[in-house]
């Protein structure tokens, strides 16, 4: 029975806790908080996922080398950054559908003060 409460005690303080580990694991070196991304469905071909990015978060795992397909579930403007350090703002209205062709290689940060939330279908 004690072994019992031990075990339940520890899984509650983990469980408590996990909120600041999330947010601990969402920040970068500098402090910049990372979009977050949840894959709902995957095979050998495509990779189904929502994307979500807080105000100031920043993505820099884009698979710009694929072709996808992404609808704004909330949207929001994002600002991307090339190698090259060329930027250009992209603004999603929610709803709004695109197909992202492959491109050369970006980051992205949501620059503006709402949550901004994709549901992208990547090609593989």
């Amino acid at each position: 029975m004690i072994k019992l409460m031990t075990a339940t005690a520890a899984a509650a303080a983990l469980f408590l806790s996990y909120p600041t580990l999330a947010q601990d694991k969402k920040m970068e070196k500098g402090g910049a908080a990372k979009a977050t991304m949840k894959v709902l469905a995957e095979n050998a071909k495509v990779r189904a996922y929502e994307v979500t990015f807080a105000p100031g978060a920043e993505n820099t795992t884009v698979p710009a080398s694929s072709n996808r397909v992404v609808r704004a579930l909330a949207g929001g403007t994002l600002e991307r950054t090339y190698a090259d350090g060329k930027k250009e703002k992209v603004t999603y209205k929610t709803g709004q559908v695109r197909i992202n062709e492959a491109s050369p290689a970006f980051t992205t940060k949501n620059i503006g003060k709402s949550e901004i939330k994709l549901y992208v279908v990547q090609v593989k």
